[in-house]
C-alpha cells in the first residue's frame, strides 16, 4: 500500500517533471523565426491557468505530458499553420482617459511529433509588442467530422 500514489501525489511529481523540462529548456532555437523561443515564467503560468481561471488538474496534466513533444515541434518547425495579431492594453489608464496599446501576435504550429504515439498537437507561440517571442501553450489538435474543432479556437485561451 505504501508505493500507491494518490493523485495528488501523481499530479505534483508531474508539474514538477514539466517544470524541470521547462527550466532546462529557457531558449529554443525555432527555423521558423531563424531565432531563439523564450521559455519563461508566463508560458508555464499559462499551462495551469487560462485567462479567466485555474484549469482543472486533467487539463493541466494534459499540457503537462504534451510540453516534450510541443517543444520538439519548436525546435523543427518551418512554417506556421495559424497566424493571429491583435491589440491588447496595458498599464494604467492616463490623465485623459486613454491606455496604451500593444500589438499581441500569435503563431501555431500543427505537428505530428510523437514516435511511438501519434498525436497531432497544436504549439502556440506570442509576442507581445516588440518583446520576444515565447512559448504560450500546447493543446491537442483534432477536428470534427463537420469541421468544428474540439477547442475554442482562442488561440490566448487554449
Amino acid at each position: 500500500m505504501d508505493n500507491i500514489e494518490t493523485k495528488d501525489e501523481s499530479f505534483v511529481k508531474i508539474k514538477e517533471n514539466a517544470k524541470d523540462l521547462y527550466e532546462k529548456s529557457r531558449k529554443i532555437f525555432c527555423p521558423y523565426f531563424n531565432s531563439e523561443i523564450i521559455l519563461n515564467s508566463d508560458g508555464f503560468h499559462h499551462l495551469q491557468f487560462s485567462a479567466r481561471r485555474e484549469r482543472n488538474k486533467s487539463e493541466q496534466i494534459l499540457k503537462f505530458n504534451l510540453l516534450p513533444l510541443a517543444l520538439k515541434t519548436i525546435r523543427k518547425s518551418g512554417t506556421i499553420q495559424e497566424y493571429r495579431c491583435s491589440m491588447m492594453s496595458y498599464g494604467n489608464v492616463g490623465k485623459d482617459g486613454l491606455q496604451k496599446m500593444k500589438r499581441l501576435e500569435y503563431w501555431a504550429f500543427i505537428a505530428i511529433p510523437g514516435e511511438d504515439k501519434k498525436i497531432k498537437i497544436k504549439t502556440i507561440v506570442r509576442r507581445v509588442g516588440d518583446g520576444n517571442i515565447i512559448f504560450w501553450s500546447v493543446m491537442p489538435y483534432s477536428k470534427l467530422r463537420n469541421g468544428q474543432k474540439m477547442y475554442s479556437g482562442d488561440l490566448e485561451e487554449e
